[in-house]
């Protein structure tokens, strides 16, 4: 089993110095990765869905991840999750690609539809068809980074006769890792993904979602190229004894991103250090 640790761009890791505090401690534990959420916007006052209060900071996660990049040297830096459909895909590829190149290749992608309505009707994009412009927003994304001379099509998107470089350093783009509980989630982790990501689930829960998911690989093709789907979970908040892990593990989930339920820097990272000294 492997651990990320979830949150490095909010709530008290929103301050730049505690969050190269805990990715410098995560790094030094044997963390293999940091994760980003998002929301660029949160309902006021709160209310369902909605995850946080409105006053939550939260940095976006290209700028959070550029800063942890410049002090760190070797953890994977992952969006956990950007919600795509919320998004322009020729600017987010800039972003990530530039991302990638200052870290020197450390960026996973991790995306997902959304599911926040307030947030989607804030920004003025369509909340119905999101899932649609996810998948386009992403096929875009990737003849951008992937094409010799990029050239697409689509419903919501063209473009042609343009470039943008640099590309990121990994080739022909970064991991991709799709989020979501849903059948549309699952398909879209089979089709495309290198990795699929669940937040805060408890094993059961991932059970569930794990039938999901093989329901969707019998009727969804999936690139050889693409290797098995790697299953990766956020657990319920707090310490994860050993027991608990070995439930994760014997479901097929191979990493399990950390969410603390500290309020501190000092308190995250000894949740790292809790962490690495039980499993690591």
């Amino acid at each position: 089993m492997r651990f990320g640790l979830f949150g490095i761009n909010n709530g008290p890791l929103a301050d730049p110095d505690a969050a190269v505090q805990v990715a410098q401690a995560a790094e030094a534990a044997g963390f293999d990765s940091v994760w980003t959420g998002e929301h660029v916007v949160l309902p006021d006052p709160q209310e369902p869905p909605s995850p946080a209060p409105p006053k939550m900071p939260m940095l976006d996660p290209a700028v959070a991840l550029a800063y942890v990049a410049a002090h760190t040297t070797t953890i994977a830096l992952a969006t956990g999750i950007i919600i795509l459909p919320q998004r322009n895909p020729l600017v987010l590829a800039k972003e990530l690609a530039s991302v990638d190149v200052v870290s020197k290749g450390r960026l996973w992608f991790g995306y997902a539809a959304g599911y926040l309505h307030q947030e989607f009707a804030a920004l003025g994009i369509p909340f119905d068809d999101r899932g649609a412009r996810c998948d386009e927003y992403l096929d875009a994304m990737l003849e951008l980074w992937d094409s010799e001379s990029p050239t697409f099509t689509g419903e919501t998107v063209r473009f042609g006769g343009i470039d943008a470089h640099p590309r990121p350093v990994q080739r022909p783009h970064p991991k991709l890792v799709a989020g979501g509980h849903s059948p549309p989630a699952f398909r879209r982790a089979v089709h495309r993904a290198n990795g699929w990501y669940g937040f805060a689930l408890a094993p059961e829960a991932v059970a569930r979602c794990v039938t999901g998911l093989e329901r969707a690989a019998n009727d969804t093709d999936r690139a050889p190229t693409l290797g098995p789907l790697e299953i990766i979970v956020t657990p319920p908040p707090g310490t994860v004894d050993a027991d608990t892990v070995d439930q994760y593990r014997q479901l097929g989930v191979t990493r399990l991103v950390m969410l603390p339920r500290a309020r501190s820097a000092e308190g995250i990272v000894e949740l790292v250090a809790e962490t690495a000294d039980a499993h690591l």
